[in-house]
């Protein structure tokens, strides 16, 4: 029996890492008011770096 060496192997972090997920971030940080700094991003793992994007909302009715 022989192995095909140009497989790649599918570990269980490969399936959620390899794509854009939304993620809820706190900031360390104070606002004006005193309160933490929350928001949400789109978050994927490219090698060892993890990559953000700004998240924007939109309203149903004005993207129909």
């Amino acid at each position: 029996m022989s192995l095909d060496r140009n497989l790649k192997t599918i570990g269980p972090q490969s399936s959620w890492t390899d794509i854009w997920h939304l993620w809820t971030v706190i900031v360390p940080r104070r606002s004006i008011n005193g309160q933490f700094v929350v928001g949400k991003v789109w978050r994927r793992r490219d090698g060892h770096d993890w990559i953000y994007k700004k998240f924007t909302e939109f309203d149903g009715e004005e993207a129909a």
